[in-house]
């Protein structure tokens, strides 16, 4: 009788691929699975490490499974931390919480099956890699509705924003090759999805590393020419567009026109204590480029308010930015200081009240936004990727272009 494994995937998409590739060696290596963590042999849980609130949501788990671990009454045997929290913390992982049974970092997860038979062994495995080593293809066991499916085309990222850990957990930023991304896309579509989501952490640097310039034009073109309906873009950072991008993005009818680039905010001064590599003009540039050129494109972005040194008069321009362009889908974040990195020690860091009272603001501006995009679609007739049904409602719930999984609503 096979061992049974539990599996918990925490964060975002991306690191729901690393999840899908250890679920494969897992299943490859045969172990069994089950929803139910108390009936598994050993339980994974891999992490996210981005802000404050994921760590913590990640650390809460690992200690509900060790107190499941211990209680007497499951069958469960060991806890197994994976993923970026693992690959930044793991030595304060097994001194803090003891009850820890293995850790395989990011940089290692084909490590997985090691660790998971090793930690049942009582060895407290630890494996952990080159974060900036290659991209290796490996097998996935997809754990989305077939009918939609996301692509990681690289690791990593060269960006130096000064907040972000990114960097230091996943290494430099590292493409995969054209011929394996296209490969993993005719084997996902030939299973049956109908969407493809394309990510990493700037998709719009893809190719750069290995073709000596950005590739993403000729990437996503090559894919559409496959039997697939819908191709979604996410995670383009303003300063990577060309004009071939643009011009792609526009022309080719299996690209959603469905925008996710992450601004951050608008404001020159916040954008530069930033290390972003834009300025405010760039920003109010290219969303009327794509207003102009892509009628009916839907624009969906993330934001950071409180951020060390914004001053009222650089919040009340954000605003106004968002009020003016209309921005149809938006997550905005309280600044949260990350240990080691430059925005952590710059001055005038704001009270958390400030921070909260500004999210908050904003968060109010986009709910009228939304709410205007969603009455503005009231009579209009648009192709649904129908994903239930209700049998009591006697009705159907879908996504539209408009809405990626997880992040936006249904119709």
């Amino acid at each position: 009788m096979s061992q049974k494994i539990s599996f918990i995937s925490l964060g975002c998409s991306k690191n729901l691929v690393d999840s899908e590739h250890m679920l494969f060696f897992l299943d490859e290596a045969g172990f069994s699975f089950t929803p139910h963590a108390d009936q598994a042999d050993a339980v994974v849980v891999n992490t996210c490490a981005f802000i404050d609130e994921a760590k913590q949501e990640a650390i809460d788990q690992i200690l509900e499974m060790c107190a499941l671990k211990n209680d007497g009454e499951s069958n469960l045997k060991a806890v197994v931390v994976a993923g970026c929290l693992a690959q930044r913390y793991q030595d304060e992982l097994y001194r803090e919480i003891p009850e820890i049974d293995g850790i395989v970092t990011s940089s290692s997860i084909k490590h997985v099956v090691e660790t998971v038979k090793e930690a049942l062994e009582g060895k407290r495995p630890l494996y952990t890699g080159d974060k900036n080593a290659p991209m290796e293809e490996m097998g996935r066991l997809t754990v989305t509705p077939f009918y939609t499916a996301y692509v990681k085309i690289s690791e990593g990222c060269n960006h130096r924003c000064s907040y972000c850990t990114i960097p230091s957990i996943r290494g430099r930023m590292r493409s995969r090759k054209k011929e394996d991304v296209l490969a993993e896309c005719k084997a996902l579509v030939e299973s049956g999805a109908k969407e493809l989501i394309i990510i990493a952490q700037d998709i719009t640097r893809y190719g750069a590393d290995l073709y000596g310039k950005p590739e993403l034009a000729s990437l996503i073109k090559e894919i559409c020419r496959l039997p697939v309906e819908w191709v979604r873009l996410h995670y383009m950072n303003p300063d990577g567009f060309t004009e071939e991008l643009i011009e792609t993005i526009a022309n080719e009818p299996k690209i959603l026109k469905y925008l996710d680039i992450p601004i951050q905010h608008v404001s020159d001064t916040v954008l530069k204590r930033m290390h972003r590599a834009y300025t405010g003009d760039t920003v109010r540039s290219l969303f009327t480029k794509f207003r102009n050129r892509i009628p009916g494109v839907v624009l969906r972005t993330s934001l950071i308010v409180g951020f060390p040194g914004e001053t009222d008069e650089d919040f009340e321009e954000l605003c106004a930015f968002l009020m003016d362009f209309q921005i149809e889908r938006a997550g905005v974040f309280a600044f949260s200081p990350q240990e080691d990195t430059k925005a952590a020690a710059l001055p005038d860091q704001h009270e958390e009240e400030t921070k909260i009272a500004r999210s908050e603001r904003v968060a109010a501006i986009q709910q009228e936004v939304m709410e205007a995009f969603g009455e503005g679609l009231i009579g209009r007739e648009l192709v649904v990727l129908c994903e239930a049904y209700d049998r009591l409602a006697e009705v159907w719930f879908g996504r539209s272009f408009a809405d990626s999984p997880d992040v936006d609503g249904k119709v």
